[in-house]
């Protein structure tokens, strides 16, 4: 009689354990069928049955209740195999169809005739746990790719700089022989030289605008000019993806101050995001970019429109949060939108969607007018101008010689007196044997480069630092940007046309 009380608390303090404990415990048989015989409360609660369901109801290693079927296959092959699983990883489904991640530890017994096997183990929800561990795995290839981007700009920004002397000097020649007496062939075969070459001058460029960090640097801009810059990067992607684009930008819109280089990765995350969304659904699409001014708000609104297959109301909410993506798991980072959002809320503006299932995507940035800019009366003809100029004295320095010889022949055409030097070194040689009223520079040469070369002239030439202009093929974040701001220097970047530089020329004498 006292051992039989004895063992009655016992089986009690068990029986409480059972359906205390936060954890989820699970004793029945599995196999091609599964038959529960005890689930306790926190096993309910993690798989998403109500309270009062019966315990030979719950069954959370059925075969539908696998996200993956391979991995329950895998999972009794393991429990057969071993006989025990210690926090093994599974990904199973509650009953509202929504997915949860839990650890399982196991024991079960041999299967006996009928290929069952009795099972008994603790199940734990790591859902969370392992949210936050792919969080910080994105993370992780987030600084990975971060430090990746760094040195492909390094790798870049040489690359870049060899490509623009060969690129300025092939765009200057033709422009030369494009002004002489010649037939149609050849004319037309120059022309084409010129656009092939002001097209790898652009695609140069604008690697550099994407690989390279940049300060914000503002100034007043055409939002339309930096749309078609920007579509201009997707241009042949979107020609062999066959996504058409409608240019719906209004004229004569009033200018924005912003910097146009962060505004053109918050329109080519917009952009992409819109062709995957169209390729995704349809093969396909139409993506129409819009711009209007809004006087009632003082703003520039645009609007990029996709016909893609919308986006649903629960993703709305999250849209711009860091890390959240649609995209299959290497597909996107997440911090796309996050970005954009960032940078048009630096800029005093919002960025907002507008979309319906099945009905396409709209996103609108809508960007504050600060301030009008006067009208730029418009100046006298280019050669008139440099006629009252001829016989100015001119040095270029240069150490790409067919690039210098370009150079002088198109100023000594223009009436200057022109000299030429190959180093800043042989520059500031040249500048104590004779005086000159301007000198053309390279940013980067041998021996001295141009920056070298300025603060030393600026040192015994004050008056001449001023009429200093520069030619270089790499600026966007690097040392030169910041040399440039506090120099007060002109500058070119390579490949230049021939008319731009004798405008800077005039400009600068005058």
């Amino acid at each position: 009689m006292a051992r039989a009380t004895a063992r009655e608390p016992r089986a009690e303090t068990f029986a409480r354990l059972f359906e205390a404990v936060h954890e989820g415990v699970y004793i029945g048989s599995l196999g091609e069928r599964t038959a529960t015989i005890a689930a306790n409360p926190h096993l309910k609660l993690i798989f998403g049955y109500p309270a009062e369901a019966p315990e030979d109801q719950v069954r959370p290693f059925d075969a539908t209740r696998f996200a993956d079927p391979q991995a329950r296959t895998a999972f009794l092959d393991r429990l057969a195999n071993d006989g025990t699983l210690t926090n093994y990883l599974l990904r199973l489904r509650r009953v509202d169809g929504t997915t949860v991640w839990v650890e399982v530890t196991a024991r079960a017994d041999a299967a006996g005739q009928t290929g069952e096997m009795r099972i008994e183990a603790l199940v734990r929800d790591v859902s969370e746990r392992k949210k936050l561990e792919d969080q910080s795995r994105d993370l992780y290839h987030q600084l990975l790719q971060a430090e990746k981007l760094a040195a492909l700009g390094q790798t870049i920004s040489g690359v870049a700089h060899e490509l623009n002397n060969p690129l300025a000097t092939i765009l200057t020649w033709a422009e030369r022989l494009s002004q002489r007496q010649l037939d149609d062939s050849t004319r037309r075969g120059l022309e084409t030289i010129l656009s092939e070459s002001e097209r790898a001058a652009r695609i140069v460029r604008n690697l550099l605008t994407f690989a390279r960090k940049r300060q914000s640097t503002r100034a007043l801009v055409d939002l339309n000019s930096v749309v078609r810059q920007t579509l201009s990067l997707r241009a042949y992607e979107q020609r062999v993806t066959n996504i058409d684009v409608i240019d719906a930008l209004a004229a004569g819109l009033p200018q924005v101050f912003a910097d146009p280089h962060q505004l053109q990765q918050v329109l080519l995350n917009l952009i992409i995001n819109a062709e995957q969304a169209m390729l995704a659904s349809d093969g396909r699409g139409t993506l129409v970019v819009r711009s209007w001014h809004d006087a009632d708000r003082d703003a520039i609104i645009l609007e990029i429109n996709d016909d893609g297959p919308g986006i649903p109301e629960e993703v709305k909410t999250k849209i711009f949060d860091p890390f959240f993506t649609t995209k299959e798991v290497g597909k996107g980072t997440g911090l796309g939108l996050t970005v954009a959002y960032a940078i048009v809320q630096e800029h005093g503006g919002r960025i907002r969607l507008d979309s319906r299932p099945g009905s396409g995507a709209s996103f609108f940035v809508e960007l504050p007018i600060s301030g009008t800019p006067l009208r730029v009366p418009k100046p006298p003809a280019l050669m008139a101008a440099l006629e009252e100029l001829a016989g100015s004295t001119v040095l270029v320095i240069e150490d790409e010689p067919a690039l210098a010889a370009a150079v002088t022949e198109a100023l000594t055409d223009a009436g200057f007196v022109v000299d030429r030097a190959g180093d800043g070194e042989e520059g500031l040689q040249r500048v104590q044997m004779r005086p000159y009223d301007l000198i053309v520079c390279d940013l980067k040469m041998p021996r001295i480069d141009g920056m070298t070369f300025y603060r030393t002239l600026a040192r015994t030439s004050a008056e001449l630092a001023k009429r200093v202009i520069f030619v270089t093929g790499d600026v966007a974040g690097t040392d030169a940007e910041k040399f440039f701001e506090e120099s007060k220097c002109r500058w070119l970047a390579k490949p230049f046309r021939l008319g731009d530089l004798l405008k800077t020329v005039r400009e600068v004498l005058a």
